[in-house]
């Protein structure tokens, strides 16, 4: 489906890498139909050496010629980079956006542009191992969506949704995620570590724990609760662990940690600054 087609990458930092390193990968395309463009000459270099794609430090260079358009800019570049292409985009060119927050309405009056699909995949894409959840505008036709889905699996899973308040949704889920799951993993590390293990081996615990864990949940028909109520018995350490976690709030940061990022992601694609810490809080 893409064979043929000329790739753009607007921003070449690490999620253009995933992308690019899941296309070649999968035999999606090859490295001649990619060119990815960014500020910084040495890391397009990199990319040219690593991949054989071609690279620019000049977009609307990039950007000629191109059938896909993949808008990997920070958020708070992307209104630089939009001025700077603005009526650039051939007209049946597919512009797809993986910028935080950035709407689809603000891509297409930024570029003057109407076929749009937003996304939002994670940091795992770079093993292939990725999540992306998407959306598109009414004007993207089905082979068109199609492009869309193919680029997205190269690097994992993809979810296609019709509302796309979900993708600011999925920011800060998914998006953000694995954030959340390093912390977690670095604090049992930490806590093995006081407990008197040697580093290397509170990390191997743990991430085979994580590993496992996540591995039998997927294999399991049951739900999480009854997962977790298998393994807690009754006055023993799991039962203590679990019950200290609940008295200090564990479910409650969490779910508030995620309602920031949900917000924080809300004010990118407003393109308003973010408040001060409690600045707002009730």
């Amino acid at each position: 489906m893409l064979s043929d087609k000329k790739i753009a990458f607007i921003g070449y930092g690490v999620m253009a890498e995933a992308m690019i390193t899941g296309l070649l990968r999968q035999e999606v395309t090859s490295a001649k139909n990619i060119v990815a463009s960014g500020p910084r000459p040495e890391r397009g270099e990199y990319l040219a050496k690593e991949y054989g794609v071609n690279t620019s430090t000049d977009n609307r260079v990039a950007l000629q010629k191109a059938d896909i358009v993949v808008m990997s800019v920070k958020p708070q570049m992307l209104a630089q980079v939009m001025s700077e292409l603005r009526g650039s985009v051939l007209e049946d060119s597919l512009v797809l956006s993986i910028v935080a927050g950035a709407k689809i309405d603000t891509i297409e009056r930024g570029l003057d542009h109407k076929l749009i699909a937003r996304s939002m995949p994670n940091t795992p894409a770079q093993i292939g191992e990725g999540i992306t959840v998407w959306t598109a505008s009414d004007s993207v036709d089905e082979e068109q969506r199609g492009q869309a889905r193919a680029i997205l699996t190269a690097f994992g899973e993809e979810i296609y949704v019709e509302d796309e308040d979900y993708l600011d949704m999925a920011t800060a889920l998914s998006g953000t995620g694995p954030s959340y799951v390093f912390l977690f993993m670095e604090a049992m590390i930490d806590a093995g570590v006081h407990l008197g293990f040697p580093r290397y081996i509170a990390e191997k615990l743990v991430l085979q724990t994580v590993s496992g864990a996540v591995e039998y949940v997927q294999k399991s028909p049951h739900h999480l609760s009854r997962l977790r109520n298998q393994v807690t018995s009754p006055g023993g350490t799991s039962a203590e662990a679990l019950y200290y976690l609940e008295r200090a709030g564990f479910r409650t940061a969490l779910s508030r940690a995620i309602w920031a990022a949900y917000q924080r992601s809300l004010t990118l694609g407003e393109g308003r600054k973010k408040k001060r810490l409690g600045e707002g809080e009730e």
